[in-house]
């Protein structure tokens, strides 16, 4: 195994003839700019793959314990609800120990906890076994993101951020579709398996080509100075608001990603399991998207982005009330991708906005986020099974409405703010 880079900086000397020059951030066509990249979407794909690895299969779930549709929707809400659980202290612990070791520690763990889920005798240990993954992969998100933000030049970092979230999309594609499959061929064990074997390969490959950070510089652990930093983040109000906006945008996707399986496999489509699997060809959408989010906040601004984002998702969500097979596909292809050009945008704003304590404010973002699916999953999940599809679209739109509502308000609040500093130069 290659060895393991703590992120710590390496000591030189003075500055002298002999010296090597002072190390430049990452940006495109820069040395080490595409390894980064690569190491990152490798990341994103294994760890994607692995959180939702359940969701395809949750008919089939409840099929082979004989549980409802709510009951089967634990397996992805106890994965997600860990990870928000856990995100902000491991991201305190990344502060110390440094972004890649903690990526590395995280990956393995989640890794190997893939490879034991299959074999989960009961519903209640496949929970448990997918809270413990959940946890694990607590420890990639935010120090992913704060690794960027020190890393990248800051003009290339809306792009880096949103290259990591197209890995996040394909591996939720790839996942489901693999678990899909797989689960049609050798039941839902084999799917999961499968999953875990392909997040195996990605988790060597990030292992190799991670760069080692240079500009990482170790903090000890004070819980009071986290503390402080979570409460200054939690005082910003600009802060608050694209949390908010993450956290709902998630709601949106859980509950619609984590039902439509069951809708499919319903009258009158009665699809099987590999093609509703195949279904999340759709997150190719999320991963143009989200790559695109950077030209996407050039051209209309951050608030221009997310208005143009939630319109997307919404008129997904009311497309998707047909029965129309057809419809229902038109519909997915909105919603995602409105949904992952929200979230690019909303999460690399968070990482230019804290000036410090920057993996404390990714780590919030990712508790609301993750937050946001657990809700929207078993929400979603208990609406389709006490009123049907049009009941889960409900729940989706009142999240898209909170979205609307933030923006908006952002919006006021900008302009007032403006209003104030042009009263004060006058003066």
């Amino acid at each position: 195994m290659p060895p393991v880079h703590t992120g710590a900086p390496a000591i030189t000397g003075a500055s002298t003839p002999s010296s090597p020059a002072a190390p430049q951030p990452l940006s495109p066509g820069r040395p080490g700019y595409r390894r980064m990249s690569l190491a990152l979407f490798a990341a994103g794909l294994a760890t994607f793959a692995l959180l939702y690895s359940t969701q395809a299969l949750l008919p089939a779930i409840s099929g082979g314990f004989g549980v409802t549709a709510g009951q089967a929707s634990w397996t992805v809400s106890a994965a997600t609800g860990a990870l928000a659980l856990f995100v902000l202290p491991l991201s305190a612990l990344s502060e110390r120990f440094g972004r890649t070791r903690m990526m590395t520690v995280s990956m393995l763990v989640t890794v190997a906890v893939g490879l034991l889920v299959p074999f989960a005798p009961n519903l209640e240990w496949l929970v448990a076994l997918r809270a413990v993954q959940g946890a694990a992969i607590a420890g990639i998100p935010a120090s992913a993101m704060a690794y960027l933000a020190e890393e990248v030049k800051p003009k290339a970092l809306v792009g880096a951020i949103g290259l990591f979230v197209a890995g996040n999309s394909i591996g939720g594609m790839s996942g489901r579709l693999v678990t899909g499959w797989a689960a049609q061929a050798w039941g839902w064990r084999g799917g999961l398996l499968a999953v875990g074997l392909m997040s195996l390969a990605c988790a060597a490959a990030f292992l190799v080509l991670l760069p080692r950070a240079r500009f990482f510089r170790p903090a000890s652990l004070n819980p009071r100075a986290v503390g402080a930093a979570v409460a200054g983040h939690l005082r910003d109000p600009l802060l608050m608001r694209l949390y908010g906006i993450g956290a709902l945008f998630m709601t949106v996707f859980g509950a619609v990603y984590t039902v439509i399986g069951y809708r499919l496999v319903d009258e009158p489509f009665s699809l099987g399991q590999g093609v509703i699997g195949s279904i999340f060809l759709i997150y190719l959408v999320g991963t143009a998207s989200s790559a695109a989010a950077g030209q996407l906040v050039a051209r209309t601004g951050r608030r221009g982005a997310l208005y143009l984002a939630v319109t997307t998702t919404a008129l997904g969500l009311l497309l998707s009330l047909a029965d129309s097979l057809a419809a229902i596909l038109a519909g997915l292809v909105l919603i995602t991708a409105g949904f992952f050009a929200g979230h690019a945008v909303a999460s690399a704003a968070v990482s230019r906005t804290a000036e410090s304590g920057r993996a404390q404010a990714s780590a919030l973002y990712q508790s609301a986020y993750y937050l946001g699916s657990s809700a929207g999953g078993t929400l979603g999940a208990l609406a389709y099974h006490s009123a049907g599809w049009a009941a889960t679209v409900g729940i989706a739109l009142l999240a898209v409405l909170g979205v609307v509502s933030i923006t908006l308000y952002g919006s006021h609040a900008a302009r007032a703010e403006r209003r104030v500093t042009s009263l004060a130069a006058a003066r």
